[in-house]
């Protein structure tokens, strides 16, 4: 099993650490570095800084965002990022939310499934550098009626191939994932619960007529070292809350559907409650320890160690870590913890 950090996003006050952080990543032998977007930093210029500043290890999008770009420009993205890294990008989409996708990019948040199909479908297609050609329900290329003629891709990516990944949740998002990608982005995912996002995988990439084998599972884990697990897990509770409760409308919130079908439906009523209450303290205290604790990783390098065994065996290729420190040391602390666990547990 491999590790990889997450960055998160940028501009929270941390950006100068975050090189560092990356950097740091970097010299431990870490996978990849991915960063991510909602609506203020953008992934794309925060990856082009990392990759100068490092020299081997991958970065990758956590995502790009499908209603942010249109489906060439992602690919134009994705092929000058590969081309400036030395062909170390890996390309991750997702559909965001209907908050973001209605309220920031005007983009009618309508049919989630079918427009994350074609938009890979296109995407694949100008990155294999042919002459781009699609008449979907979403995009027609080129435009029928006009000046527009089929062009391709002028720039040659380092690898004809460039690792896509979807950040699914839902039951069917899973099972299109793995029929139609290179590797799954995950949070919130439980070994113990490892059937909910595995199952729907497996059978994608069944109706692919292709298995798990080569298929990269990578879930976002927080990581909090510590000798006190209580204090380890309670901070995290602010970051769960945000995603269960506040990440969506009551109507329409992947989180926090997720964490019901974990079994916790009572929790999550509570926690969304509270939380589009703007009762943000009670929405964290409402989030059950046995939650985070089994979504994460809490405790000394042995305990680490031990729930990273049963990441490994639950299937995990790719563990990306999120230190919940905030400073520099912290964050630093959590890397170095996370290659002497993996190694302790004898998965390096």
């Amino acid at each position: 099993m491999r590790l990889g950090i997450n960055l998160g996003y940028w501009g929270l006050g941390m950006d100068a650490d975050n090189i560092a952080v990356a950097q740091e990543a970097d010299r431990l032998g870490y996978s990849v570095c991915w960063a991510a977007e909602a609506y203020g930093s953008d992934a794309a210029t925060v990856l082009s800084f990392v990759a100068a500043k490092t020299e081997r290890i991958d970065i990758g999008s956590a995502i790009f965002q499908i209603p942010a770009r249109t489906p060439a420009m992602t690919a134009m993205t994705a092929a000058t990022l590969d081309t400036l890294s030395g062909g170390r990008f890996r390309l991750g989409l997702g559909v965001s939310g209907p908050q973001v996708s209605e309220g920031w990019y005007g983009v009618k948040f309508d049919k989630p499934l079918a427009r994350t199909r074609e938009y890979v479908e296109i995407i694949r297609k100008a990155m294999s550098r042919e002459r781009l050609v699609h008449e979907g329900a979403h995009w027609t290329l080129p435009l029928p009626g006009g000046p527009g003629k089929p062009i391709k891709l002028t720039v040659h990516p380092v690898r004809e191939h460039i690792p896509l990944y979807i950040a699914a949740i839902g039951p069917k998002n899973l099972e299109q994932t793995g029929e139609i990608a290179d590797g799954w982005l995950g949070i919130f995912f439980s070994p113990e619960h490892a059937a909910l996002s595995l199952d729907p995988l497996k059978a994608g990439r069944a109706k692919a007529g292709q298995t798990l084998e080569g298929f990269d599972l990578c879930p976002t884990v927080t990581i909090a070292v510590g000798e006190d697990i209580k204090a380890g897990v309670d901070s995290q509770r602010s970051y769960a809350a945000l995603y269960i409760g506040g990440m969506g409308s009551k109507e329409k919130n992947f989180y926090n559907q997720l964490t019901r079908r974990m079994g916790y439906e009572q929790a999550a009523d509570e926690i969304q409650e509270k939380y589009l209450a703007k009762d943000y303290a009670g929405a964290a205290a409402a989030v059950p320890h046995d939650l985070i604790d089994a979504t994460s990783l809490v405790g000394d390098t042995a305990r680490i160690a031990d729930r990273m065994q049963a990441y490994a065996d639950a299937g995990v290729t790719t563990l990306t870590l999120a230190p919940a420190g905030f400073t520099l040391d912290e964050r630093v602390q959590a890397l170095r913890t996370g290659v002497e666990a993996l190694e302790r547990a004898g998965l390096a």
